[in-house]
């Protein structure tokens, strides 16, 4: 429903300003949503990859590691020697005015696992290896998800302005544009009608 206005020459250019600024305001949170939504797409995509090379190398780290226990025993000695990951680090990135997370890791080249060449086999390398390959895909799994979450909050909060304008604002702008035009050539015609009769009355006298 329409607010009630004075139905003023004002009123009226400044009605139809509001309304022009609400349409263009619709058009770029339109806008706004299509980008995150194909954003948002393209990680998703991109997580489904990353957790099927996550299974896959999971699944190899454990036979690897299973084989390993067979031939050397329970390696829990050698796992006090793997050292704890502690170089994770956030920073961010804007993708239409949203904060999206960038997670990376302390890089640093392995050349070798962290214990003796003796106390080891193949098996116990691979796993290592396949273990540490994991991580790396965890952190990228985890900026994926993160983001997402991010961008679907956006995008929800993004939809509810649009709808507020499409459904809400914009009609109740042009019905009041509609109404105060209206009043408007109302008025004129009456004031035409009264110009008419003091012309005609001028004419008589």
């Amino acid at each position: 429903m329409a607010n009630q206005i004075a139905a003023t020459k004002g009123n009226l250019i400044a009605t139809k300003k509001s309304l022009e600024l609400a349409k263009t305001g619709f058009d770029l949170l339109d806008r706004k949503r299509n980008i995150l939504v194909r954003e948002m797409m393209t990680l998703i995509s991109k997580a489904t990859e990353v957790q099927e090379q996550i299974d896959t190398t999971y699944s190899r780290a454990y036979e690897a590691l299973q084989k390993a226990n067979i031939t050397l025993g329970i390696c829990e000695e050698l796992a006090k020697n793997v050292t704890e990951e502690n170089g994770v680090m956030l920073s961010y990135k804007s993708v239409m005015g949203v904060e999206i997370p960038i997670v990376t890791l302390d890089e640093k080249e392995i050349s070798y696992p962290p214990f003796g060449l003796v106390s080891s086999n193949f098996s116990l390398d691979e796993a290592y290896l396949c273990f540490d390959k994991v991580k790396k895909f965890t952190v990228i799994l985890a900026e994926i998800e993160n983001s997402v979450y991010r961008l679907a909050d956006a995008i929800k909060k993004t939809q509810k302005r649009a709808n507020a304008l499409k459904n809400v604002i914009i009609p109740n702008l042009t019905e009041n544009v509609k109404s105060i035009t209206l009043a408007l050539e109302e008025k004129n015609r009456e004031e035409f009608s009264r110009m008419k009769v003091i012309k005609k009355k001028k004419a008589n006298q």
